[in-house]
């Protein structure tokens, strides 16, 4: 018999189990604090939600949380990035020789799959935010990082002229297959992966109609591009910090 598997004669766990256990990664605080949020929204209204509940969730004091969080919905976009992590960290090499379709296709179910531990939360959510339109439009900014990075796990190019379309429609596409998936409790998936399918021949025929438009304007914006390097700026001289982006988390608006 072996004596290491099990409790020792005082009733303490084993040196098998210890080990075992202190091989257990204990989660960053970031990562404690999206996980505690999960937590709470899995069972209660998102707006019921304070970031007190979160920080005692987390086992985090106030001034901790707020290091790492400017706000709740700043907690949830950090969900995101540990969506994308889980993602990027696969072995996409066996998709290398594959149609862009089944690189895309593979790349956005690896990334449900990721989401799956936080189904039920992501539901009610998606449920409490649905009719706030500043939210959506955060969320839409958190996505839009997020997909950049899955449209290149893709082998997808997402800069050019084209590219913050192509990117700004996945993030669309995306958003309604989730809609499906939220739904679809069948294990198999189907509906979501029929649905995925659809919205990605949706956006290649939308692209490739996109290209032809471009291609037939290309002799006027070079028109246009000639004329206005002609005539002479008025624009002011502006400060070096005009017109630059707020440094900041998206979802901090939610």
């Amino acid at each position: 018999m072996d004596k290491t598997a099990g409790p020792s004669a005082d009733g303490s766990r084993s040196d098998g189990t210890k080990r075992k256990a202190a091989q257990t990664p204990k989660p960053s605080p970031r990562e404690a604090a999206v996980d505690a949020l999960m937590r709470l929204a899995a069972e209660q209204p998102w707006n019921d939600i304070e970031i007190g509940d979160i920080a005692r969730e987390a086992n985090l004091s106030l001034a901790e949380l707020r290091d790492l969080f400017p706000s709740k919905g700043a907690v949830l976009g950090g969900l995101s990035r540990i969506i994308d992590r889980k993602v990027l960290e696969g072995d996409n090499s066996d998709l290398a020789d594959e149609p862009t379709r089944e690189r895309l296709f593979d790349v956005l179910m690896r990334r449900l799959d990721a989401m799956t531990p936080y189904k039920p939360a992501l539901r009610r959510i998606a449920f409490a935010l649905r009719g706030d339109p500043l939210s959506m439009l955060a969320l839409n900014g958190v996505a839009l990082n997020s997909h950049r990075y899955m449209l290149a796990a893709a082998g997808i190019d997402t800069e050019g002229p084209l590219g913050r379309l192509k990117l700004q429609g996945v993030v669309i596409a995306f958003a309604r297959v989730v809609e499906t998936w939220l739904e679809d409790d069948d294990p198999a998936l189907a509906r979501t992966m029929a649905r995925l399918d659809k919205e990605i021949r949706k956006g290649e025929r939308f692209m490739e109609r996109a290209e032809d438009v471009r291609r037939l304007t290309a002799p006027f914006r070079a028109l246009g591009r000639s004329v206005l390097e002609r005539r002479p700026s008025r624009r002011r001289p502006r400060d070096e910090d005009d017109g630059k982006p707020l440094d900041g988390d998206p979802a901090a608006a939610i």
